[in-house]
């Protein structure tokens, strides 16, 4: 018969218990330690995969630069504004990254609630450098003392009437070279230059506020200003990759007209050709009719602009489809660039009432101003077709509008249906809808070659692509 072990002293059980609870202490350590070097690897992997993701994201802005220059080259030769259906525009895929280029409705009302994509037309805007107090002052939140101050700004005789000491800095006393140097102008604040896009991507996003409850947006005055609108005063061949002078018709003769509106294809007859002379040259001229070519005969005209010959055309007799045979042809000024003229194809509204207010002289007609930009937008909007060239704003307001009686638009040479600068508002993101970026590209094509004249890094205004966006992505690319 086997005996039973006698049970330990208490002393060794107790030492025996002790150990296995400093064990098991231990073992609990190791495991928390564990799982806190695993956690915080994990954490390094996502940081890791975030840095990557916004690495393929700046490629991707880097990449659709490069794309919108040459949709630019392919798209927009001498002066044609690009069709956003022309080419992709939303989520274009560049590798495992996307990017959207942020633009703006040309139909929208201001109560959109997801970003239109396109290239932004700054053809379609006030050039900073070139626009007039008169103009400026009837902007939207804008008065005639934000009016001097930016003319003082920009202005290169160094006379200084408002006190910057205050600011650490004095005025520039030269152009602008970007329209966010507005905010250094005496008495701008952000709120005027902003309105309530804070993040500057033509909708109301859901964080940000209606402040006057208006129930759309209300933009800010950046909206409305560009700066460095030139358009060259020649026609430019992209196939030979070279330029042809164009028809100066304050210049031209009589027989010169008859020519150049045969050569097109016109139905334009001689006697209408003399009375179109007679309009340019209201204080006579031979008009060239005998002789070769009639070269050197003619006096120089008054015709002030594009819209002033279209007017002198269309008087006389002349269809809109005929004008737009030649208005390619011909030109009013014999600068090599012109600068500071607004693409009434593009315009708003708000820019177009502002122009014509403007030009009205010192008793501008604000209802007559207001009704007549809200005429044009809805031409166009109605006939697409129809707007190849500036007769067709004649088309829309009629030979004996109030705004022509004012001398408002026909007697100056503020529009054109050309445009030469553009913005891409790109904005990026990598795989699994990380690592966003945003960069806003300037481009230039008034040298028939896309050229970026700056870019502004606006990553830090926030997510700008609209709900439905981020829905999407979300449900496209489920997170690992």
């Amino acid at each position: 018969m086997k005996l039973r072990q006698p049970f330990p002293p208490d002393a060794t059980r107790r030492e025996r218990a002790s150990v296995f609870i400093i064990v098991l202490w231990v073992c609990i350590g190791l495991v928390g330690i564990a799982l806190y070097f695993a956690n915080t690897m994990t954490y390094e992997l996502r940081a890791s995969d975030n840095r990557v993701s916004g690495l393929q994201a700046d490629q991707a802005i880097e990449g659709a630069a490069r794309y919108v220059a040459a949709a630019l080259q392919n798209f927009a030769t001498n002066g044609a504004v690009p069709d956003y259906t022309q080419f992709k525009c939303e989520a274009v895929p560049i590798g495992d990254a996307k990017f959207w280029l942020i633009g703006r409705d040309p139909a929208a009302t201001g109560s959109a609630t997801e970003p239109f994509f396109s290239l932004v037309d700054e053809g379609g805007k006030l050039d900073l450098n070139t626009v007039s107090t008169n103009v400026l002052e009837y902007l939207p939140n804008m008065n005639l003392d934000y009016a001097n101050a930016i003319m003082e700004w920009r202005g290169t005789n160094g006379n200084a009437s408002l006190d910057y000491t205050s600011l650490g800095y004095q005025p520039k006393n030269a152009p602008f070279e970007s329209v966010d140097e507005l905010r250094l102008v005496y008495g701008m604040t952000m709120d005027m230059l902003v309105g309530e896009d804070v993040n500057r991507n033509g909708i109301l996003d859901k964080n940000e506020k209606d402040l006057n409850s208006s129930g759309g947006l209300d933009p800010g005055l950046l909206e409305y200003f560009t700066v460095n609108t030139r358009e060259p005063n020649f026609h430019f061949d992209s196939s030979t990759m070279a330029a042809t002078t164009l028809t100066n018709v304050n210049t031209a003769t009589t027989n010169n007209f008859i020519s150049m509106f045969q050569s097109a294809g016109t139905s334009t007859s001689t006697r209408m050709a003399q009375q179109i002379y007679n309009y340019i040259h209201p204080s006579g001229g031979t008009g060239g009719t005998g002789g070769a070519g009639g070269a050197g005969s003619a006096s120089a005209g008054t015709c002030s602009g594009m819209l002033q010959f279209a007017l002198f055309c269309k008087n006389a007799g002349m269809s809109t489809d005929d004008f737009s045979r030649i208005a390619d042809s011909v030109t009013t000024k014999t600068n090599t660039y012109i600068t500071g003229r607004v693409n009434v194809n593009t315009a708003s509204a708000d820019v177009l009432a502002t122009l014509i207010m403007g030009s009205m002289g010192q008793n501008p007609d604000e209802s007559t101003a207001v009704s007549a930009a809200q005429t044009l937008v809805t031409y166009r909007q109605q006939n697409p077709g129809n707007l190849n060239s500036i007769a067709w704003v004649i088309d829309a307001l009629g030979n004996n509008s109030p705004v022509f009686a004012a001398n408002a638009l026909g007697g100056g040479d503020y529009l054109t249906t050309r445009s030469y600068q553009f913005t891409a508002d790109i904005a990026a993101v990598g795989p699994y809808g990380r690592g966003y970026r945003r960069v806003k590209f300037y481009f230039d094509v008034s040298n028939g070659t896309p050229k970026i004249l700056y870019r502004q890094d606006l990553s830090r205004l926030g997510w700008v692509l609209g709900e439905k966006t981020r829905e999407d992505l979300l449900a496209n690319n489920n997170t690992p």
